[in-house]
């Protein structure tokens, strides 16, 4: 196990970030609560945050708002800390339609979600790397904030094996079904064990490995670590720690309690329903209740389980659920002793706060029409006031913070300066309506871009609308442009092919809404049209205007033109950072001798590796794996199935999409050959 953080990388702080790095760590070693890395795009706050950490030297939450940029998080820290502990935490639902009930057509939706089992164990991992090592990294999305069982349980209930232990068989069988491990006599999946004569063989939920327990009457004689596929013997162990296969656990001697508390509830609730004269709501009520009730009592698990976490956890009604925050390590005090990064603050922030109202509304319908108990509704993401009393000391990383951000941070450290020493595009101001007449904005953004497409370089022109978009397109491919549209309404696919034809130059411009605005890394831009720029709004507002500045950036000859007759508040602000920005920059390379340079970046054809590169490669797989396939073809498939565990597991899901095909040619080949 690693002594502690260390970053491992052939990049040295440049640029703003060593004053930014030594700012940021004066303020957590200071106690400040809030700061905000403000960066510019392409200024590297990965980078930089990456440096705090291995100075602070806590364990470390950092939240993004999707999965995928979480995704890419993960994968950017793991490069940075090879040797630590870096976990990716996030819905493990590839596909999810909450329990819901719609009154206005009586229609009730049944839970339905489809569980991505690799993703599950990464949860686990990232539970148990909190509870047994302090080197540790978490990734989350805002998942983070939902409800997961008590840590303390979760501890409690752990196994310590050792070699030497005390125990029969036959007890160490209880515990293991006691935790939620399931028995089988076939092949091992995690959270899974099987009993053969003295040997107990044991797969982990958080582990890809199999660990044999070798016994000798009541004691266990040996511990061996094997390989899943292929049984070879990785090392001989004399301990290790085994954590519940569920996270929702409770010890089973309170398992009385938590029946007796569930009935009462139950009592009660329907004592009111039937005085309110809803005798179908509560009949649904009894029911449902007395059936994940006997369930409970059997197994010690019913589907939805999370419903009655009140009652498994003791907590009173209305108390904050458990969540991913309550593994983090505290103090004597309850004070949170671990480091806090929210990337994309001026996104993610707004999305914590607005997770609970949304679970409320829906909860609190099943609840009124006797589909859940009341305490159902304990079952609930946190409230902002409760997630921000649990999270860390907090940086906030964005190059345009939210309100929120401004007005907790105690300080703000500053990257405008990027390693490759570009500077923010010039900005430039040309009115809608030239001359009373309607001549202005489009006439004008054709002939700018003209100009910039006869030197073989890109523009990009933002609407407000999609029709906008869409209007404009077939405008400029009547003037002979080669432009194409871009918004929401395009399939992520199709969007891909767009952004790559646009980079080789089959598209000269592109005219998009706000899809624009984050995200995209296109150097052969030179030149934005923002068309009017002076309607205020979400995007025409002051955030807006800067991201959509910024995909300008990447070029040496960026230029913006915002069309706009008016000035705005919005306009006004953006206009006055990016100047401040550009003043810094340019006076950072004067000083320095840098000259920059447009960034040189390979095209790569995403969709060809989709639709073509990606079935070329399974080809070439299903080729050379034939003969391996036709003498033994159960053992070749669960190979593949190990390593595209393996290949999630690093966040490569583009191995791993290759081999999940792979894997369905080679089942779907075995089964055909058996009929």
């Amino acid at each position: 196990m690693s002594s502690g953080f260390k970053i491992k990388s052939e990049y040295k702080p440049a640029g703003d970030q060593p004053k930014a790095i030594k700012e940021l760590v004066e303020g957590v070693k200071s106690g400040m609560r809030h700061q905000t890395l403000l960066g510019v795009t392409g200024s590297g706050k990965t980078f930089s945050a990456a440096n705090v950490i291995q100075a602070i030297q806590k364990p470390t939450l950092v939240i993004a708002h999707n999965k995928t940029l979480a995704a890419q998080l993960a994968q950017e820290y793991k490069e940075f800390f090879p040797d630590n502990a870096v976990h990716y935490f996030v819905s493990y639902y590839d596909y999810y339609q909450p329990e819901a009930y719609l009154p206005v057509t009586d229609t009730y939706i049944e839970k339905e979600a489809q569980i991505n089992e690799e993703i599950e164990r990464l949860r686990h991992a990232s539970t148990q790397g909190l509870l047994t090592r302090k080197d540790v990294i978490i990734v989350a999305t805002v998942s983070c904030i939902y409800g997961l069982g008590s840590p303390v349980e979760y501890e409690k209930v752990n196994m310590r094996i050792e070699k030497g232990m005390k125990i029969s068989r036959a007890e160490f069988i209880r515990k293991l079904i006691d935790i939620h491990y399931e028995r089988t006599t076939a092949d091992l999946e995690s959270g899974s064990f099987r009993a053969l004569g003295n040997s107990i063989e044991i797969m982990p939920v958080s582990d890809t490995v199999i660990y044999r327990i070798e016994l000798s009457g009541d004691t266990i004689e040996s511990i061996t670590k094997i390989d899943a596929i292929t049984r070879n013997i990785i090392e001989e162990i004399t301990s290790f720690f085994l954590f519940p296969a569920k996270h929702f656990i409770t010890d089973p001697s309170q398992l009385e309690r938590v029946v007796k508390g569930i009935r009462a509830e139950l009592k009660d609730r329907l004592e009111e329903l039937n005085k309110a004269g809803k005798i179908l709501e509560a009949e649904r009520l009894k029911r449902r209740t007395n059936y994940d009730l006997a369930m409970i009592q059997e197994i010690g698990y019913c589907n939805g389980i999370e419903n009655y976490s009140r009652h498994f956890s003791g907590k009173a009604p209305g108390e904050p659920p458990d969540t991913l925050l309550s593994y983090f390590p505290r103090n004597s005090k309850g004070e949170a002793e671990f480091l806090t990064i929210i990337d994309e603050s001026h996104v993610t922030v707004p999305q914590v706060g607005g997770m609970y109202a949304g679970d409320k509304s829906r909860k609190d319908t099943l609840i009124e029409h006797g589909f859940r108990l009341p305490s159902a509704s304990d079952n609930r993401p946190l409230k902002f006031d409760e997630f921000e009393k649990r999270i860390g000391q907090t940086i906030y990383t964005s190059a345009t913070p939210g309100k929120y951000e401004k007005e907790k941070s105690e300080h703000v450290a500053e990257q405008v300066i990027r390693p490759t020493g570009l500077i923010d595009p010039e900005l430039i101001i040309r009115p809608v309506v030239e001359k009373g007449a309607f001549k202005g904005q489009i006439f004008d953004f054709i002939a700018e871009a003209e100009k910039v497409i006869k030197k073989g370089a890109r523009v990009i022109a933002t609407t407000l609308t999609k029709k906008m978009a869409e209007d404009l397109s077939e405008y400029l491919k009547e003037k002979k442009i080669k432009a194409e549209y871009l918004h929401s309404g395009i399939g992520t696919i199709e969007r891909i092919q767009i952004l790559t034809d646009f980079r080789r130059g089959v598209f000269d411009i592109i005219v998009g809404v706000n899809l624009l605005r984050e995200g995209l890394d296109l150097p052969e831009v030179e030149l934005i049209g923002i068309l009017d720029a002076d309607k205020e709004g979400f995007l025409r507002s002051e955030t807006a205007l800067i991201q959509t500045i910024g995909r300008a950036a990447r070029n040496v000859n960026g230029r913006v033109i915002l069309y706009a007759d008016t000035m705005t508040g919005s306009m006004e602000r953006a206009i006055g950072e990016t100047n401040r920005r550009r003043t810094l920059q340019v006076e950072y390379n004067t000083k320095h001798g840098i000259t920059p340079k447009t960034i040189k970046k390979m095209i790569h054809d995403i969709t060809d590796q989709i639709r073509s590169d990606h079935e070329k490669t399974v080809n070439e797989l299903l080729k050379f794996d034939k003969a391996r396939f036709d003498k033994d073809p159960k053992k070749l498939i669960k190979e593949k199935e190990k390593q595209m565990s393996d290949a999630v597991k690093v966040l490569d899901f583009e191995t791993a999409a290759i081999l999940r095909d792979e894997i369905r040619v080679l089942i779907d080949t075995l089964e055909a050959k058996s009929k």
